[in-house]
């Protein structure tokens, strides 16, 4: 099929026909990669040709008009390689942060395939699903193991409670978190742990952890006024500081101005004569 049956398709039916020019256009790509690779032009003569072709072998591509199947040329010397895939990873980019977006909010992998068929794209498995929440696992999982090269002299440490799912049920579980200031002023995400709760124990296993990474001299630990955090952040990083967060610090400055029966109302603080003139406000 040529270029102009494929334009004529596209014309009669978009979606059949954006799969053809799709089709088309990255076998070409793969066309030019492969001849580069092997250092000539097919049917072409040149002592430059560092190999040979050895064939095709068919290879899907998942995108949002469908499911395509593309020609991916075969070197007998050494392996064909192209960047098609590996921009596209066998997906387009839609199809993937629907798949991540779904997989963060919960949705079980069998009702993604709902999701994603809004983007006109059907027949994707449970088990393509999980392995694409197995990838973004596996990246989270390399951002958290990262080493700590930088000096961090302040941390602020924080936990926040959502809804879960945890097997067939929903929980609530606590998202601990622990942001390092560097010595350029930049902020950035040290760790992260989901436990079932906020204690002591839970912030001691992942200081511990912040210091196997490299994280070693702290100044200042920053947090809400919970025991647990204060008593973890003395144990694991000896000398450090801690200070009470300016949000908690207003929160308890109303709670505690809220239980103190004869603190006087704001309406009955007598006026404060300043200026000139009768000397009244």
């Amino acid at each position: 099929m040529n270029l102009r049956d494929i334009v004529l398709n596209y014309l009669t039916d978009n979606e059949k026909g954006m799969q053809q020019l799709i089709t088309w256009f990255l076998n070409d790509v793969m066309k030019e990669e492969v001849a580069q690779q092997a250092g000539v032009p097919r049917h072409a003569r040149s002592s430059s040709r560092r190999a040979y072709r050895n064939g095709h072998r068919q290879r899907s591509l998942k995108t949002r008009y469908g499911e395509i199947t593309l020609l991916k040329p075969q070197l007998r010397e050494f392996p064909f390689e192209t960047k098609i895939f590996d921009r596209y990873s066998r997906t387009e980019k839609a199809l993937v942060n629907a798949i991540i977006e779904s997989y963060l909010q919960g949705v079980s992998t069998r009702k993604v395939e709902t999701v994603i068929s809004h983007l006109g794209v059907s027949q994707i498995s449970p088990s393509y699903v999980s392995k694409i929440a197995q990838e973004l696992d596996e990246q989270v999982k390399s951002f958290l193991e990262r080493p700590i090269d930088s000096h961090i002299p302040y941390l602020f440490v924080d936990a926040s409670y959502f809804k879960v799912r945890d097997g067939i049920q929903y929980v609530t579980k606590a998202l601990l978190v622990v942001v390092g200031v560097r010595d350029d002023g930049y902020r950035e995400i040290l760790g992260a742990r989901v436990a079932d709760a906020e204690h002591e124990l839970t912030w001691e296993g992942i200081f511990s952890d912040l210091k196997d990474r490299g994280l070693s001299t702290v100044d200042l630990v920053i947090s809400d006024g919970h025991t647990g955090i204060q008593s973890a952040a003395e144990r694991m990083f000896p000398g450090s500081s801690w200070q009470m967060c300016h949000v908690h610090v207003r929160q308890e400055a109303v709670v505690w101005i809220a239980e103190q029966p004869d603190f006087p109302s704001v309406w009955d603080v007598p006026t404060v004569a300043c200026g000139s003139g009768n000397g009244t406000v």
